[in-house]
């Protein structure tokens, strides 16, 4: 099976990126509780970011986007980690999802995670987030994970269990999705 890990972050080891690979590492450990075995294929959006507004402008994609684009089309689950800022996904995830264009990820299983920076929420986050890969017609698991600035701080030894939990939560729905999306 092949999973896809699209990082919107600032780059390794931006929290969000961390976020990206934990919960990559999640579904890995379920796949192979069930006797599959991923191939990772990780695309950080920071990288991409001149390459998407010279898409937006000019409507040609770089050698570089079109590979991203096919790594995250051809993958069987996707792992989406984006920082969330006043609401809203970062701006290179919005435009990485709106280059794939209506409908391209038809039934792709993925996993959302949320990098924020806020101790509180809007109550509507996930779903404008949600929003733009349902978009694409992906299929969102129904577990999101939202990762806020105590778990970055590791102040007590539960805060970290409750995300790992919940990762490992959100991993199983993603894996068992994938195995049902593939057949």
């Amino acid at each position: 099976m092949s999973l896809a890990v699209v990082s919107a972050g600032a780059g390794y080891p931006h929290p969000t990126r961390l976020l990206a690979d934990w919960a990559a590492e999640a579904v890995c450990r379920s796949l192979a509780a069930g006797g599959a075995r991923a191939e990772v294929e990780v695309v950080e959006l920071h990288r991409l970011a001149a390459d998407l507004a010279q898409c937006s402008v000019h409507g040609r994609a770089s050698l570089d986007l079109r590979e991203a684009v096919a790594a995250v089309m051809a993958a069987d689950g996707l792992v989406v980690a984006t920082p969330v800022l006043t609401a809203s996904a970062s701006e290179v995830f919005d435009s990485f999802f709106a280059v794939l264009g209506d409908g391209a990820l038809s039934g792709m299983p993925v996993l959302l995670a949320l990098n924020s920076h806020s101790r509180r929420q809007p109550p509507d986050l996930t779903q404008v987030v949600r929003s733009r890969l349902t978009g694409v017609h992906a299929d969102p698991v129904p577990t999101v994970v939202v990762a806020g600035p105590a778990d970055w701080q590791t102040t007590t030894h539960s805060d970290t269990t409750r995300l790992h939990a919940h990762m490992d939560r959100a991993a199983t729905e993603l894996a068992a999705a994938m195995r049902s999306h593939r057949q």
